[in-house]
C-alpha cells in the first residue's frame, strides 16, 4: 500500500457504458485508503451522474449541468486536489497492470525531477495477449492525455491547460511549460493501460473532419507559442503541404478542416501573443533531441 496520496481523475460525457466498464475494472483501487476517486460529469444526459452516485458512493462526483469542456474539468480537478500524485484516465481506459500505485510512487520518489509519468498505452478494444515489454524508462517530449500521472507540485509550477484549445494539444502545452521549468516527462512502461479505442476506424467517423481541424490548429497554436521564430515558417509550410497532399489524393474533408484550422489560427493570434513562452535556441535544440511522445505500444511478435 502506498504511503503517499493519490487522486484518480476521470472526465466523462454521455459515455456511461464505457465509464461503467472502467470503474468496474479499477474499483479495487477504491479499497486503498490513500486513493481518492473523482469523476467529473461534463453535462451528460444519459444518466451517468445517477449511475455513479448509486453504484459507487465512495467516488467524489462533480458535475457541469451544461458542458464546459474536458480541459475545464481537468483543470478544476487538478487545481483542487490535495493528493501528492494525480492519475488522469479517460473514461474508456483502464489499468492492465495490477496494483500500479506502488510502482508509480516508487518512480516519483526515485526521480525527483519527474513532473509527469507517461504510462505505456495499448490502443485496442480488447486487452493485449501479452503485457511483456522490453522498453526502458526514458525522458520524452510529452505524454498522452488518456493515461498519465502528475506530480501535483509540478502541476502547480506551470499554467493550467489552455481551455481555448478546446480539444487536442493541452498535453503538449503542459510538456513545453514543464521543460521550461526543468521538470521532466518520463515514459514509464512498467505500468500498462488499455485504451479501448479502435484507432483505424476513426477516419470513418462523422467527426473526422472536426477532429482533424482541432488537431491541426492545436499543433499550430503550439508552434507559435513555444518555437523560436526562425523555425516557424518552415514548420507551418511543411504542415500545410502535408495536408494538401491528402487533398490532392481526393480527401476533400481534409481541405475543409485545413481552411477552418487556418481561420482558427488567425482568430487566436491575440491569445497566442499573450500566452507565448518561447524556447530559446538552446532549449529548442535540447527539446528536439528528446524521444518523441510514446503514444502507441504494440506487443513484440
Amino acid at each position: 500500500m502506498p504511503n503517499s496520496s493519490f487522486s484518480i481523475h476521470i472526465t466523462t460525457k454521455n459515455r456511461k457504458t464505457d465509464l461503467a466498464f472502467t470503474l468496474e475494472k479499477i474499483k479495487y483501487l477504491l479499497k486503498e485508503n490513500s486513493v481518492t476517486y473523482v469523476v467529473f460529469d461534463d453535462g451528460s444526459t444519459d444518466g451517468t451522474y445517477e449511475y455513479v452516485a448509486q453504484n459507487f458512493p465512495n467516488i467524489q462526483l462533480q458535475r457541469n449541468p451544461v458542458s464546459k469542456g474536458y480541459m475545464y474539468c481537468r483543470n478544476k480537478m487538478l487545481n483542487e486536489t490535495k493528493a501528492d500524485y494525480a492519475i488522469s484516465l479517460d473514461d474508456d481506459a483502464h489499468f492492465v497492470t495490477q496494483n500500479p500505485l506502488e510502482l508509480i510512487q516508487s518512480h516519483f520518489e526515485n526521480n525527483t525531477n519527474c513532473g509527469v509519468i507517461a504510462l505505456r498505452i495499448f490502443w485496442g478494444l480488447q486487452e493485449p495477449n501479452t503485457t511483456v515489454s522490453n522498453e526502458k524508462i526514458t525522458q520524452v517530449q510529452g505524454f498522452v492525455g488518456c493515461a498519465h500521472v502528475w506530480r501535483t507540485t509540478a502541476w502547480r509550477d506551470i499554467p493550467s491547460y489552455p481551455e481555448w484549445f478546446v480539444f487536442y494539444g493541452e498535453e503538449n502545452f503542459a510538456s513545453y511549460q514543464l521543460f521550461k521549468k526543468n521538470w521532466q516527462v518520463q515514459y514509464f512502461p512498467q505500468v500498462l493501460v488499455n485504451h479501448r479505442v479502435a484507432v483505424k476506424s476513426r477516419k470513418n467517423n462523422t467527426d473526422y473532419s472536426t477532429r482533424l481541424r482541432r488537431s491541426l490548429r492545436s499543433s499550430w497554436y503550439l508552434l507559435f507559442l513555444f518555437n523560436p521564430i526562425p523555425v516557424i515558417p518552415r514548420k507551418i509550410a511543411y504542415s500545410i503541404w502535408m495536408q494538401f497532399k491528402k487533398v490532392f489524393s481526393g480527401d476533400f474533408k481534409t481541405l475543409q478542416a485545413l481552411i477552418l484550422a487556418l481561420l482558427d489560427l488567425v482568430l487566436a493570434i491575440p491569445k497566442i501573443v499573450k500566452s507565448s513562452n518561447r524556447l530559446s535556441q538552446k532549449e529548442y535544440a535540447a527539446y528536439t533531441k528528446l524521444p518523441e511522445t510514446k503514444i502507441y505500444w504494440q506487443p513484440e511478435k
